[in-house]
């Protein structure tokens, strides 16, 4: 099991600085990955009434792409993105800005993909949020095409490109997709595309429920079910290292590929306040 961090982008600021030694202690403490979420704009809660989300006006989000730009130069962390917001943003940038991340890091990306929840991103974009669950399985398949085809002729219902390709093509033909998501739209997807998924919820009956019907829809699809990896997320919450360990070594049990490690929203305001408890993670999750 491969054992990372989520970036904790809400908490530790805006300052390059900041950005530079969370992933140089990450490292150091010996994680894997750097998983990051995309949120592009906040919304203005005296605007929105009654607003339900978790990024506002003042919530910071980093932009994944330009992000990991920055930590590919300065780390050699897999960088993850758990998730892209794909529907909400155009299919052939995507492909392009991924393509050049993956580059950067010497094939160590992994793009997660997901619909999202936040209308007002949608609405701010430009891009229809009613049809976006219909819209990303046609958008992964040109995706990858555009990673493995130096010209591309693709006519879809939501995607046309004729005749163009990318220049330069990435490492990895085609870059690992991974899907997000708690719908049984999403788990379909991950079976039926996914080269793993993010289950977004904790060990038991509603994760065997939903593994269920990721491996029912990848016999259907002629895949095997045993090569879709499965990424968990181990909260820090109150910081109790027994129950942490527990969570963990269940998540290994249960044959997790991948583990990342939050800090945030645990009341850890500082830097040092999440490096200081990604180092007691890394006591009980990697043995140091």
């Amino acid at each position: 099991m491969r054992v990372g961090v989520v970036f904790s982008q809400t908490e530790i600021g805006a300052e390059s600085g900041a950005v530079r030694a969370y992933a140089e202690a990450v490292s150091a403490l010996g994680y894997q990955h750097v998983l990051t979420y995309d949120h592009v704009l906040g919304a203005d809660t005296s605007v929105h009434a009654g607003w339900q989300g978790p990024y506002n006006l003042r919530g910071t989000s980093h932009e994944p792409f330009v992000l990991f730009g920055y930590l590919a130069a300065i780390s050699a962390l897999e960088l993850v993105t758990g998730i892209v917001v794909f529907p909400q943003r155009q299919s052939a940038l995507v492909a392009k800005q991924a393509a050049e991340v993956d580059l950067l890091t010497g094939g160590r990306f992994q793009l997660g993909v997901g619909i999202g929840w936040n209308r007002v991103n949608y609405e701010s974009l430009g891009k229809e949020f009613s049809n976006r669950g219909e819209r990303i399985s046609e958008q992964v398949a040109l995706m990858r095409r555009l990673w493995t085809e130096e010209s591309v002729t693709f006519e879809g219902r939501f995607e046309t490109v004729i005749g163009a390709g990318l220049a330069p093509m990435p490492i990895r033909r085609p870059i690992p997709v991974w899907f997000g998501g708690l719908s049984p739209a999403a788990l379909r997807g991950a079976g039926k595309l996914g080269d793993g998924w993010f289950p977004l919820m904790a060990p038991g009956p509603e994760l065997e429920q939903g593994r269920a019907l990721v491996e029912e829809m990848a016999l259907e699809a002629r895949r095997d079910p045993r090569a879709i990896g499965m990424e968990g997320k181990l909260d820090f919450g109150d910081g109790d290292l027994d129950r942490l360990g527990r969570e963990a070594e269940l998540w290994r049990t249960i044959g997790t590929s991948h583990l990342s490690v939050n800090t945030m929203r645990a009341d850890l305001a500082q830097l040092d306040d999440h490096r200081a408890a990604l180092a007691a993670h890394a006591e009980v999750v990697l043995g140091r």
